[in-house]
């Protein structure tokens, strides 16, 4: 995997498959993804995109004419030249394991994130969460309830643990000092953002990492509604609450 920063906290990614070929996830930008491609000697057959909004797709039209690749998303309405719709369930065909679509409705209501099973090349899974799970955190409500959001993040969440998680910006350190502000007696995560002080490695993250850690993924423990005083709400209650309170962090 390589990892391509953008505009401060963006994360654009490139994955090699069959040797030379590769294909690119949510790229904001052109120019830093044509110097790897040519860097690397690889051929961009295809770009995934996890939803519309311009710093995940500024690159796309210029990619797609300058190398011929194929565009995917999940709204051909609101991404401009997308090739192939894809919605929940479907499989692409990518190297020696394939690429599963998730519909992840809650940042948009068209948001999809992308799976790549373990393979023989790939021992543990990768997933690409655009802005729908981010390390420590969870993408704002923009055109989703914290219902869509929750159910989104529980199909991630139920994914293999040792999933690689590759996600859309780099908020880690905000999002595990805002997991302190509501538990800060919570070991687990002090060790996390310790960790990630002293080595800077945020991304990736691992399904069990996140399902141990990301306050939003432990909404619906007695431990987190107990923190919000909340102790009788029901799981997407607590879940609203806490996003209500990361909005304003």
């Amino acid at each position: 995997m390589i990892t391509i920063p953008a505009f401060g906290d963006n994360l654009i990614y490139l994955y090699r498959y069959n040797q030379s070929d590769c294909l690119a996830v949510d790229p904001g930008e052109c120019r830093s993804v044509l110097k790897i491609l040519r860097e690397q000697d690889l051929s961009l057959k295809m770009i995934l995109v996890t939803h519309h909004h311009w710093d995940h797709t500024g690159g796309v039209a210029e990619l797609k004419q300058k190398t011929g690749c194929k565009v995917i998303g999940g709204d051909k309405q609101r991404i401009r030249g997308v090739d192939q719709l894809v919605e929940d369930a479907d499989t692409l065909p990518v190297g020696d394991a394939g690429v599963h679509v998730i519909a992840t409705a809650g940042h948009t209501s068209t948001s999809v994130c992308y799976y790549v099973p373990p393979s023989p090349t790939n021992s543990s899974g990768i997933l690409w969460t655009g802005d729908t799970l981010f390390v420590g955190g969870c993408g704002r409500l923009l055109e989703g309830n914290a219902k869509s959001m929750s159910e989104s993040l529980q199909k991630l969440a139920s994914l293999p643990d040792d999933t690689l998680v590759y996600c859309g910006h780099d908020y880690t350190l905000e999002n595990y000092e805002f997991a302190l502000s509501i538990e800060p007696d919570n070991q687990a995560v002090r060790q996390r953002l310790n960790d990630i002080r002293q080595t800077g490695q945020t991304v990736p993250s691992t399904i069990l990492q996140e399902n141990t850690t990301n306050v939003f993924l432990l909404a619906g423990t007695p431990e987190l509604k107990a923190a919000l005083d909340m102790p009788q709400a029901k799981d997407v209650e607590a879940f609203a609450e806490l996003r209500q309170r990361k909005d304003s962090f």
